[in-house]
């Protein structure tokens, strides 16, 4: 049994500014939902409309008009479901893909009768984890598909989006949403005998089958199950239910103890996919008890096997509920939150927890102001939060009132409209080996690397100084995985990488880098993307891979030799189209401009640009690019990078173009072998690396004349990120305010490097269009909650390319986080 008693501590508490008591209505239940990419909805006991959606990275980013009293959030948080104790139903999207701006635009209506449970329908996506194999080489070993129908599907089996809700009066609806916009909405009964349900949650089985447990309150009834079964049939939506065995709770069974407990005031299933395990629990004096249906044989009587011998050899399976597991006696409990990560409980789960230190723990807010965290197998404690003591603000973190909502590791509390962040290690404060407490940051990061989850709430478990080893470790186990998933996740690795970065004042730097490389894969793909083959019946070779091929080739360091070597006739665009791209390609200019610039000062790992001298991938897809620019300069001079010359006969880009080349033969090993190797999302032909050489003493003698011919240019690196990891390193709990941007102390990307460096009032400037905007923008902009990048909400072009590079961009940013609108005189 592991030790009670590990902590847990409180990392933020953001709070509503103070409000007239006329707005104050009495007590409501409350809601709240938490997705997968860290998006919070909630809702509060306030007349005003001041529910809504935020980021737990941003959480004073508030959008305060969802209603209802009930909320649920997609897995993939870009949808919201809302209910209110009139029946109404409401389906919320994000505008214009806006983590803090939400419409609804679709819903349903159960008239006059409140809701108890709602859900969306499960989309068939299920994934097993593997504690147990987390030093296991292959992500496959680690996580695994399991296979799970969805609740519904279209033509092709494509999964069907919908919800369902069950009401106060025992009815069950179900609204499917069509491809068209239409929605299709059917209302049953659970059951031919209605009656009063005070609690319901609903669960999904691996079948594509519904699962609906009801209680009425009273433990002196039983909780009920029903399986519901959605259809289309003629274009209309068809439920059918069965009764499933029901079960009573154990402590009510007890003559002497049933008067302790003459309510059940929490009914939940252990996940949203696992309908065969559910926890109940009682008050006045609270105690928790997890149960698990089960297939038992039915014994058969032995006269029925002498008459017929067959029954007797092949006996006949019931369902019946067995309980796992229960707690004793405990303070009032106001709330139960369930873990996250997909978990089953069966007999070798507790001795894995103990084996590998890492327990999924279930929540639970009692009213003295306790937070207990227990093993869900056992109901065993695993750590205790007295959040009394913590904060360090007059009036902060009362006793938790019996309206608090829980999530796992966060918690809202009503009376003082508050909304606590806690952080709650995997080994549930238990003193772990350093470095199997980074094989559990490790193992973490890479499930959320595989499932794409946010990984916002793991960061605040690294501690600066465990950053290198994470970044190692993590590259490490990517570079054992097939080339195929390699491809996949090349970009979510380089995004996981910069914000593991941002923890450390010393790989900040590499932070713009892995940013850069990011910016750098998307513009390669989409440049060579509009290069068209010159006639149809073109070998299997695309020009980009020919482009990419010669280049790898040619060594010459004389770019017009390079050139006459392709079909440019392969590179003809509009000429619209390649004056739109003019920004891009002056980033592309400018940044190896910076980067040979650099090359003399190559020993400083501070320095942003360091990790580029040394990749010769990288360089190689920067020779591709002058090349492609050089030949789009013949068509339309005016779309060439501008550089500023001290003479005016100095061919710019000829000069550059050979010094890359000259950097980019020294990193590969002298031979020309070829291979093909990942560059982001692109296999490119490239040659064996081996030991690289430094470069030679004339080649940065040369580098060290370049300030004096041209003008070096000050790159805009690193986007301003306004979040909270960094800055919570040191544990000491925040307060913050919904709706008001922070004014912390400054986090480690503040510091004075060089261009990092940002004076007030100094010009802004769109990351991804690389247009500037001016130090007090007059369009309206978006920002990315994860990484800071800025851009414009409404594109300024009208160009097929430029639309096809902004596309891209369109719900996430660059770095895969979430959009938000920002005021106009944003940092």
């Amino acid at each position: 049994r592991p030790a009670a008693g590990g902590m847990m501590d409180l990392a933020y508490v953001c709070e509503w500014e103070k409000w007239p008591k006329s707005t104050h209505c009495p007590s409501v239940p409350l809601a709240c939902a938490w997705s997968c990419r860290n998006l919070i909805a909630f809702t509060t006991d306030l007349r005003s409309d001041d529910q809504g959606a935020g980021l737990l990275p941003g959480p004073w980013t508030v959008h305060p008009s969802v209603e209802g009293l009930r909320c649920h959030l997609l897995p993939t948080g870009s949808r919201l479901l809302s209910a209110d104790a009139d029946g109404q139903i409401k389906c919320w999207s994000m505008a214009d893909h806006l983590a803090n701006s939400w419409e609804s635009s679709v819903g349903s209506l159960v008239e006059g009768d409140p809701i108890v449970a709602l859900s969306w329908l499960h989309n068939g996506v299920k994934l097993a984890l593997h504690v147990e194999k987390s030093g296991a080489s292959s992500f496959g070993e680690k996580f695994s598909r399991v296979k799970f129908s969805p609740s519904l599907t279209l033509f092709g089996g494509k999964p069907m989006e919908g919800w369902i809700a069950v009401t106060v009066s025992g009815l069950v609806t179900v609204s499917l949403l069509k491809p068209s916009g239409q929605v299709l909405t059917s209302t049953e009964s659970l059951c031919r005998l209605r009656g009063r349900v005070a609690l319901a949650d609903i669960a999904f089985t691996g079948g594509g089958n519904i699962v609906v447990a009801t209680a009425d309150g009273s433990s002196a009834s039983p909780v009920q199950f029903y399986k519901v079964c959605v259809s289309v049939v003629s274009e209309k939506c068809r439920i059918d239910t069965e009764i499933l065995p029901s079960l009573f709770m154990r402590c009510t069974t007890d003559p002497n103890r049933k008067d302790k407990f003459p309510a059940i005031t929490h009914l939940k299933f252990l996940a949203r996919d696992m309908s065969e395990q559910v926890s109940l629990l009682c008050q006045t004096s609270s105690i928790v008890e997890c149960w698990s249906l089960r297939k038992e044989g039915l014994p058969v009587n032995n006269i029925f096997q002498q008459i017929s011998p067959v029954v007797g050899d092949k006996q006949p399976m019931i369902l019946k509920w067995r309980i796992l597991s229960a707690t004793n006696d405990l303070d009032r409990v106001s709330a139960v939150a369930l873990p996250k990560l997909p978990i089953s409980l069966t007999n070798t789960d507790l001795k894995v927890a103990s084996d590998t230190q890492f327990y999924p723990g279930l929540g639970k807010a009692e009213e003295p102001g306790a937070w207990h965290c227990t093993a869900p197998e056992c109901l065993w404690t695993l750590a205790l939060l007295q959040s009394v003591p913590r904060p360090r603000w007059p009036g902060a973190a009362p006793p938790l009132p019996a309206g608090t909502q829980v999530c796992l590791t966060w918690r809202w509390s009503s009376p003082t409209r508050q909304l606590s962040m806690l952080r709650i290690s995997p080994s549930m404060g238990h003193t772990l080996d350093v470095n199997l407490a980074l094989r559990h940051l490790l193992f973490l990061l890479e499930y959320c690397m595989v499932t794409g989850y946010d990984w916002w709430d793991i960061l605040l478990h690294v501690q600066p100084s465990m950053v290198q080893s994470l970044v190692e470790k993590l590259h490490e186990e990517y570079t054992r995985q097939n080339a195929a998933l390699q491809q996949v996740l090349s970009t979510r690795i380089l995004a996981m990488k910069a914000s593991l970065c941002r923890l450390s004042p010393c790989t900040v730097a590499r932070v713009c880098d892995y940013h850069t490389k990011l910016f750098l894969i998307a513009i390669s793909s989409t440049l060579k993307s509009l290069l068209r083959p010159h006639f149809l019946n073109t070998p299997d070779k695309s020009p980009g891979d020919r482009l990419t091929e010669i280049c790898a080739k040619i060594t010459d360091v004389d770019i017009d030799k390079v050139m006459i070597n392709l079909k440019t006739e392969e590179f003809v665009l509009d000429m619209n189209t390649l004056q739109a791209l003019q920004q891009l390609l002056q980033w592309v200019g400018d940044f190896v401009l910076y980067l040979l610039a650099s090359l003399p000062n190559q020993g400083s790992p501070l320095r942003p640009g360091h990790s580029f001298l040394r990749d010769g991938t990288s360089l190689g897809v920067l020779r591709e690019l002058m090349v492609v620019i050089r030949i789009w300069g013949l068509l339309k001079p005016s779309c060439l990078p501008v550089y500023t010359a001290t003479s005016d006969t100095q061919d710019s880009m000829s000069l550059l173009f050979r010094l890359l080349t000259k950097l980019w033969i020294c990193l590969p090993s002298t031979g020309p072998g070829l291979l093909w190797v990942l560059f982001g999302c692109q296999w490119l032909l490239g040659r064996d690396e081996g030991p690289a050489s430094e470069p030679d003493e004339a080649l940065v003698d040369e580098c060290c004349l370049l300030p004096s011919q041209l003008l070096i240019p000050s790159l805009d690196w690193l986007p301003v990120s306004d979040g909270l990891v960094s800055r919570l390193q040191p544990k000491q709990p925040l307060r913050l305010h919904f709706g008001k941007a922070p004014t912390l102390p400054g986090s480690a990307t503040s510091l004075q490097l060089d261009g990092l460096i940002r004076a007030p009032g100094q010009p802004r400037i769109d990351h991804l269009r690389r247009l500037h905007l001016g130090a007090y923008p007059t369009e309206e902009c978006k920002a990315c909650a994860r990484c800071g990048c800025v851009t414009m909400l409404k594109s300024p072009n009208r160009t097929t390319a430029v639309k096809q590079w902004e596309q891209r961009w369109i719900k996430n940013c660059l770095c895969g986080g979430l959009w938000r609108r920002v005021p106009l005189s944003y940092p």
